[in-house]
């Protein structure tokens, strides 16, 4: 029963991140009952792929309210969205026009994130790992409200309270990427015995140290499998591989391509075929944040960049399959458009 119903928040409340009118009522509900002496009870997943161990019902509902967060905070921030490894820059713009009920059922999930955090926060000091977890990836998206900013200095002492204790790998980490996305001083992180750790510590908008922390995020790239198997299961709020979400924060906390191009360049040479759409196509866009301008010469590493697609495209589509990308910075779409472009700007450049 506890599963059926969980599924139903899901599939029928909050399917495929999309919100409804009946989500805020139905989250301020789940929120209500987190407390219940029945969230302590344990249950098998609903669904074929919910593999894994049985979890307590509190665990899945604190999972289910962050989901809801994050659905309410896309398109606050455009540049936190652009920093999301998935985000595209041919995606639907989240501020353009929406059907009115869409609007209201958005505007009606923020408004209620005060009362959402209120009854998360407790479980932040959880002695149940994976309660403490789960509460801690909804603390994250619903302390992006504007109206919680004061919240965070009280949370980031909680946690922070709580981070001397800790000696897991994977809860050191998932703290030191809230205060990181938060905007705290993670400065002292940076230094951390472990990598994992010190990544995530780089991860969000850096305000103090942000060279050492590029430096931090590019070491982490120059061995992408290993960074991959940090986490076997993903943290909170990171789908997909892990080193996806460390190139993206890399690319928006760099000044400027040139200062991520060597280890930039080397992903795509060493790049695969399954995935070159989040990583080859990111990377380009970066090259040539304001699109390529056919009036200027390139740069010595948007040359570069360029030949190492050429290069690769035949054993790894890194062309064909980022033509998209290719399309959105203006470039020609084809391996041999890219070659052309190459040799009419090495002329140019040699008889200005």
């Amino acid at each position: 029963m506890r599963s059926r119903a969980l599924a139903a928040l899901d599939m029928s409340v909050l399917h495929q991140g999309s919100l409804y009118t009946v989500t805020a009522p139905a989250a301020l509900f789940v929120a209500a009952i987190l407390d219940h002496p029945m969230g302590v009870t344990e249950h098998e997943g609903h669904f074929p792929w919910a593999d894994g161990p049985p979890r307590s019902l509190r665990a899945a509902l604190l999972g289910w309210l962050g989901q809801v967060a994050e659905s309410a905070a896309y398109g606050e921030d455009p540049a936190r969205d652009r920093a999301n490894w998935e985000w595209q820059p041919w995606d639907k713009d989240p501020r353009g026009e929406r059907d009115p009920d869409e609007l209201a059922a958005l505007q009606a999930c923020r408004d209620i994130r005060p009362a959402l955090y209120d009854a998360v926060e407790p479980f932040l000091s959880s002695s149940d790992p994976h309660v403490c977890e789960t509460a801690l990836g909804a603390a994250i998206p619903l302390l992006y409200a504007p109206a919680l900013a004061d919240r965070i200095p009280r949370a980031a002492a909680l946690l922070r309270a709580r981070l001397g204790s800790m000696t897991g790998r994977r809860e050191r980490a998932a703290v030191a990427r809230a205060l990181s996305l938060w905007g705290t001083d993670t400065s002292d992180l940076l230094a951390d015995s472990d990598p994992a750790v010190r990544v995530c510590a780089a991860l969000g908008p850096v305000r103090i140290d942000r060279p050492r922390a590029l430096a931090v995020l590019l070491d982490a790239l120059k061995d992408p499998r290993t960074t991959d198997g940090w986490f076997p299961e993903p943290l909170r709020g990171v789908d997909g591989r892990f080193r996806f979400t460390v190139l993206r924060s890399a690319l928006d906390l760099a000044s400027s391509f040139e200062e991520v191009a060597p280890v930039a360049i080397a992903m795509v040479t060493g790049g695969h075929k399954s995935i070159v759409d989040h990583e080859s196509g990111p990377i380009l866009f970066r090259a040539f944040p304001g699109g390529y301008d056919p009036t200027r010469s390139l740069t010595s590493a948007q040359r570069a960049l360029l030949r190492a697609f050429v290069h690769t495209d035949e054993a790894t589509g890194s062309v064909r399959g980022n033509w998209l990308w290719f399309r959105a910075t203006g470039l020609p779409e084809n391996r041999e458009g890219i070659a052309a472009l190459l040799c009419g700007d090495r002329r140019r450049s040699t008889y200005p």
